[in-house]
């Protein structure tokens, strides 16, 4: 499983790295239309926020899930605090069932969106949970999306991050002489780029969860591994312990029945 894991995350280092560039490169050109000083976080007074939280599928990953379920309701508990309205959307059965269980309600229908993330043809369903995200602000019904996951910094060091995503439509904020011409205005281009952005950083999100997944389960099994080595020493210590003693024992009891005679 360890094996299994360390190809995995090798092939999930990949994509990220290729994704990045795009997600990069998009990134700029929305900063040089400069649209991108409102793309960070809603604008206004926050009521309700939907929160995203970023779990596996699967289990043996070492703290991974509880970690992201533990980040969840104490976000949870801090926006109920402040009076804010927060509808749940799971990605992920771990920690979809854990907050079934613990009886708030979710929106699980992109739940099983993280375990066909390597399959390819994602990037579209994330694009539609990106839609459904804008369909609900436009409709006035939430105010920000926040993203819960982990951010892979290293193959020992996993980061529990919370990442709010901007569902406004920022506007053309400053005009430099050396901008160069565009075709359309660069207010349409906006229009048009800045949803992919948003697309580009959802998908981003679950390229690092992902990542941080198989880092976390690579790290579990070479533990579980080392203890089992462990354990076997021991074991084979033990044995040869006990061994050693009924050989002593069996020639205790010859010599004494030899003293006897």
């Amino acid at each position: 499983m360890r094996m299994v894991a360390s190809a995995k995350l090798h092939h999930a280092q990949n994509m990220t790295e290729k994704f990045l560039h795009y997600r990069d490169s998009l990134q700029s050109m929305v900063e040089n239309l400069g649209g991108f000083q409102s793309a960070t976080l809603s604008t206004g007074d926050v009521h309700s926020v939907v929160l995203i939280p970023v779990s596996s599928n699967s289990g043996l990953c070492g703290a991974f899930n509880s970690n992201i379920a533990k980040a969840t309701f104490q976000r949870l508990r801090e926006l109920e605090s402040q009076g804010k309205k927060v509808r749940l959307l799971p990605i992920g059965k771990k920690i979809a069932h854990e907050l079934q269980d613990k009886g708030y309600d979710c929106n699980i229908g992109y739940y099983n969106l993280i375990d066909r993330i390597e399959k390819g043809g994602i990037f579209a369903e994330v694009a539609y949970l990106v839609e459904f995200c804008l369909q609900l602000r436009q409709s006035g019904e939430i105010d920000q999306v926040e993203l819960i996951y982990h951010h892979f910094k290293s193959m020992g060091s996993q980061i529990i991050t919370i990442t709010p995503l901007s569902l406004d439509m920022p506007t053309i904020q400053t005009k430099k002489d050396e901008d160069f011409l565009t075709e359309p205005s660069p207010q349409e281009l906006l229009n048009a780029l800045y949803p992919r952005l948003l697309n580009a950083q959802a998908y981003g999100i679950l390229l690092d969860s992902l990542t941080s997944e198989h880092a976390a389960r690579m790290l579990a099994m070479q533990t579980a591994d080392d203890n089992a080595n462990d354990l076997l020493k021991e074991l084979t210590l033990l044995y040869n312990k006990t061994r050693q003693q009924a050989i002593t024992n069996e020639l205790i009891d010859i010599m004494g029945g030899k003293v006897e005679k």
